[in-house]
């Protein structure tokens, strides 16, 4: 199967750079690799043209197409046309060398197959254990086990748990995500999948784009347009399909913007998911943004990076009130 590969980029050259030499040994080599650039400055068009990488079409954006979902959807228009699948990745991400190969065969073992995701094995410790043993701070799945963060521990101990597997959204949304599939080398029949490692056939494009609802940063984007593309055909996450995420802070909104986008934007693909919610529902999705919101206030007086902590407290609880007044809509 013919595939491109979409790559979005913001004031990261040397992560990008690192990326783009993990995608240079391949088992499985993209037919196409578009950059989309919307940087500030010309780093990373200087660092590309000094490079050699086969296949690469770079793309500095304006203004106006700036932004992770305007910059998708801009590298869209610029698909190979025999292009039958296109990959997207985070330019903070580092593939192991059979990542395209592993992921374009579920296309091929699935049919019914419209998106299969890619997994990252440098973010959780799994290992296993007898399910009779597992306890309480632990979560079991598929015969692995892994520990459980204090959120979820936490949400666990007041019943506010997710009741839907991995890659699935509750009706109160908040669910397990993709760090919740264990190293199993399976594929997981999903509703969602991080975007920054996602796939997905290319006829789909001709039925939606990625919403421009998500300005800058797009935080939940990704969630929002696996909500709409699980209504026309299954989604997939590969587990042997391996890479890693580095998170780079350079490029990402101020803690602010940041804990404000986590409270509208999260209510936002909630509602795509449940446009009608019951009222327990309801109650259990202001409960946990309230509760995870009093945890990153207490992470201002516990940790390290309590200026950072208190910031995005604030935009959290700036986002709660404001959905009070104003609702994201369309």
């Amino acid at each position: 199967m013919k595939f491109s590969l979409i790559v979005c980029t913001y004031m990261r050259p040397k992560p990008l750079f690192r990326l783009l030499n993990s995608v240079n040994i391949q088992t499985l080599y993209p037919d196409q690799i578009l950059i989309i650039d919307g940087s500030r400055d010309d780093e990373t068009s200087q660092i590309l043209h000094q490079s050699n990488f086969k296949n690469l079409e770079y793309f500095k954006v304006s203004d106006y197409d700036r932004g992770l979902t305007k910059q998708r959807n801009f590298g869209i228009s610029k698909l190979f046309p025999l292009s039958e699948v296109v990959c997207f990745l985070d330019d903070d991400i580092v593939l192991t060398s059979t990542y395209f190969e592993n992921l374009i065969d579920t296309y091929q073992d699935y049919p019914n197959s419209i998106g299969v995701g890619g997994y990252i094995i440098n973010e959780v410790e799994w290992y296993k254990k007898d399910q009779a043993e597992v306890e309480l701070d632990e979560f079991a799945y598929d015969g692995y086990v892994r520990h459980l963060g204090s959120r979820h521990l936490l949400r666990k101990k007041l019943g506010l748990q997710p009741d839907v597997p991995p890659c699935h959204m509750p009706k109160f949304s908040n669910g397990y995500a993709i760090g919740f599939l264990p190293p199993s080398g399976k594929k997981y029949r999903v509703e969602n999948f991080m975007g920054g490692v996602s796939s997905f056939r290319k006829k789909i494009f001709e039925k939606i784009k990625f919403s421009n609802y998500f300005h800058g940063y797009g935080l939940y984007e990704d969630m929002d347009f696996c909500i709409r593309a699980s209504k026309l055909g299954q989604l997939y996450v590969n587990t042997s399909a391996k890479l890693y995420h580095y998170h780079e802070d350079s490029g990402r909104p101020n803690d602010y913007k940041y804990g404000k986008m986590v409270i509208r934007n999260g209510w936002y693909v909630w509602r795509v998911r449940y446009p009608s919610p019951d009222l327990i529902s309801t109650l259990k999705w202001y409960s946990i943004a309230v509760l995870l919101t009093l945890i990153r206030f207490s992470n201002a007086l516990f940790t390290s990076s309590k200026k950072k902590a208190f910031t995005e407290s604030m935009g959290r609880v700036v986002g709660l009130c404001s959905l009070l007044i104003r609702k994201p809509i369309e």
